[in-house]
């Protein structure tokens, strides 16, 4: 029986352990979308810390596909390079390193949280000085304005299609130049992709537009366009919205995340990473405790694929848990990393009976204050 503890092997990959640092923005970088100290301060935090997978902040495949000006970049080669001493570190300290591309399509062009996360318009500047650009969407009209404004928005054409898929795949290709051992595509939270799955942002009428197979297009198309350049012995995942939390309205739901999941597994997806909502101003979000577990199960008993479960996870016990059920196959924690970077030790303290077992996971310059 696998638990948190166990190994997970995906492709010729593997963890050394089923916990994994869930995708978190830091927003922490000048508007050249370099990586800086903090970032391997913060990643690297991780991987001393026990966690079997370091997974990146979303990381903009393209300076229009970033949330705010002080989003982590992989559009250049410069990017490439200022990320590698960070995926050779998480490597020294037995953990996987991870990133995931990203494109924030309609929601991009804001402000850091802490500075009100407000539109920041073409030509225009926020509080922190840095400029603002046109944002793309399937569909500007469709797209419903966070606390009453937007930035300035454009319909994707073809050809912005196009170059979204090809940045992808630019992308991907900079990424193992980096080091990273594992990919995964951000298509949700209302995001670029998730703006084309959900019919509530996407009304188009063209071959990404209207049916289920239009809307999932460009996914299809990234990720096929993605695993085309990552190596086969590499993972590919994917992140997606479980649901848009838009009940009794036409919207992405659970339903339709099961059959993409199984379609993205046919074209070489290796994991679900599922999440939910993000989209509208008006989702009705349960959260709580494992509040998105169920929708990670759904997938998992619906699609051919692994599956990763996130959201309120904040014990080691309850990670176990989720494994040892066959609730999910890895465990995505997020907030209680950033207020323990040490969770992954921690949970195998609490979850390894061996104490000898739990002193050796420790790093040898730390380990005295665990020994017996």
């Amino acid at each position: 029986m696998a638990d948190a503890l166990s190994s997970l092997s995906l492709r010729d990959v593997e963890s050394r352990n089923r916990i994994a640092v869930s995708p978190m923005c830091q927003y922490s970088c000048e508007p050249d979308g370099l990586a800086t100290e903090w970032h391997r301060v913060h990643l690297g935090s991780r991987a001393v810390g026990g966690a079997g997978i370091v997974m990146t902040e979303a990381t903009a495949v393209s300076p229009e596909g970033r949330i705010t000006p002080h989003d982590l970049g992989i559009w250049s080669d410069e990017h490439a390079a200022a990320l590698e001493p960070i995926t050779e570190f998480v490597r020294e300290q037995g953990g996987v390193p991870a990133i995931q591309l990203a494109h924030a399509g309609h929601k991009a062009s804001k402000e850091r949280p802490w500075e009100g996360h407000v539109p920041i318009q073409p030509g225009g500047t926020g509080p922190s000085g840095a400029s603002g650009w046109e944002v793309l969407s399937p569909s500007p009209d469709a797209y419903p304005p966070f606390n009453g404004d937007r930035p300035a928005m454009r319909k994707a054409t073809q050809d912005d299609i196009e170059g979204v898929i090809d940045a992808y795949r630019a992308a991907a290709e900079r990424s193992l130049e980096a080091g990273f051992e594992i990919a995964e595509v951000h298509a949700a939270h209302g995001y670029l992709l998730h703006e084309f799955l959900s019919p509530v942002t996407n009304r188009r009428e063209d071959d990404y537009g209207g049916s289920f197979e239009n809307r999932t297009r460009l996914v299809r198309e990234v990720v096929t366009a993605v695993r085309d350049v990552w190596p086969d012995e590499k993972p590919l995942f994917v992140r997606i919205s479980g649901t848009d939390w838009l009940d009794g309205r036409d919207s992405w739901d659970i339903e339709g995340s099961v059959r993409l999941a199984d379609e993205l597994a046919d074209r070489g997806v290796d994991l679900i990473d599922v999440s939910s909502g993000g989209l509208h101003p008006e989702q009705s979000v349960p959260a709580g405790p494992n509040f998105q577990v169920p929708l990670a199960e759904r997938v998992r008993e619906g699609a051919d694929v692994a599956v990763g479960a996130v959201g309120g996870v904040t014990e080691p016990e309850q990670a176990d848990a989720l494994v040892r059920n066959d609730r999910a196959d890895l465990v995505l924690v997020g907030r209680e990393f950033l207020r323990d970077p040490y969770f992954g030790l921690r949970a195998t303290g609490e979850l390894e009976r061996d104490p000898e077992a739990v002193a050796e996971q420790w790093p040898v310059q730390y380990r005295r204050a665990v020994q017996r």
